[in-house]
């Protein structure tokens, strides 16, 4: 009988850990609003999941951090790895170091340079960034137009060079721009801001300070649009006059909607993408094949349909 019972007992203990899964997840920086949104949806999403753990590292923007931490995931035993990348030119060799290990591995949110190459066991789960700038550009078009200009200048703050998603949205602007209704538009200013607010309000004050004139400033993400926003207060500027946008929709690019400075953005699904790559993540740790490319839609904010957004990321 005795034996029995332990028998019974070790096969529960077998069905309990075939059941229980460890994920590591790589964060490409751990401040930055959107990231969090991000991460806190992952794990929020992962405690509604029965014996799923997260093991969440911050690589603080260092691509040989980050590469340490997948090296240290896979020696530590995970069932799969996300990832979302410091450097979208640096992903072939993590995904190398994944498939040889034999472990599953998403990337969520910034598209590896080698997507269209992933392995079987590997996945990308984000937005496609050409609705993102290419939404921002036509609306703040659309505004221009509204106030009556048939010339503008515009001025262009870029995220990390090394980011996929910020050359992507700036191939957006230029692309609308090309466009017959929209080639009244004219940049005259386009820099990197590295996606944070201090170095948006840092360039803004420069380019004020070098007497820059313009009519709109289209931002790769909300937060250099809230730094370059806070520089032209600072300076005196009538945020009427100027039309500023953004992208990802966060809580503090609402309210900068709400307070008339931030005239558009566009809303990234951060617990989409993140319940997505956990999802995915626990499919292919299974052995299920999933679709290699998952992309949650991108949706146009404006102070007119602000209040559907404002209790989301």
């Amino acid at each position: 009988m005795r034996k029995l019972l332990l028998g019974v007992a070790a096969s529960a203990l077998m069905t309990t850990s075939a059941l229980a899964e460890n994920i590591g997840v790589s964060m490409a920086l751990f401040d930055d609003n959107f990231l969090t949104v991000l991460r806190n949806g992952m794990i929020e999403y992962a405690k509604t999941l029965d014996g799923v753990t997260l093991q969440v590292e911050d690589a603080q923007n260092d691509v040989a951090k980050q590469q340490s931490q997948i090296q240290n995931f896979i020696a530590a035993g995970v069932d799969a790895i996300i990832v979302n990348p410091v450097d979208t030119d640096a992903t072939a060799a993590m995904s190398k170091i994944a498939a040889e290990a034999k472990i599953p591995l998403v990337y969520v949110n910034r598209e590896p340079i080698n997507v269209n190459e992933l392995p079987e066991t590997q996945a990308f789960v984000a937005s496609d960034e050409r609705e993102s700038g290419t939404l921002e550009s036509k609306e703040i078009c659309r505004l221009l137009k509204e106030a009556g200009k048939t010339e503008a200048n515009i001025v262009v703050m870029m995220g990390e060079l090394s980011n996929q998603a910020a050359r992507q949205r700036t191939q957006d602007v230029h692309d609308v721009i090309a466009t017959p209704e929209c080639s009244f538009m004219k940049i005259v200013e386009e820099q990197t801001a590295n996606w944070q607010r201090t170095q948006g309000a840092d360039l803004m004050s420069n380019w004020l300070s070098a007497g820059l004139q313009f009519d709109a400033v289209v931002s790769n993400n909300d937060e250099m649009a809230i730094g370059a926003i806070q520089a032209m207060k600072a300076a005196g500027m009538d945020m009427k006059t100027i039309i500023v946008g953004g992208v990802d929709a966060t809580q503090d690019a609402l309210a900068a909607m709400a307070a008339g400075d931030l005239d558009v953005t566009v809303f990234q699904n951060a617990a989409g993408q993140g319940k997505g790559s956990v999802d995915a993540a626990l499919k292919l740790a299974k052995g299920e094949k999933v679709e290699q490319k998952v992309y949650i839609p991108f949706e146009l904010v404006t102070s007119a349909n602000l209040e559907k957004y404002q209790a989301k990321n």
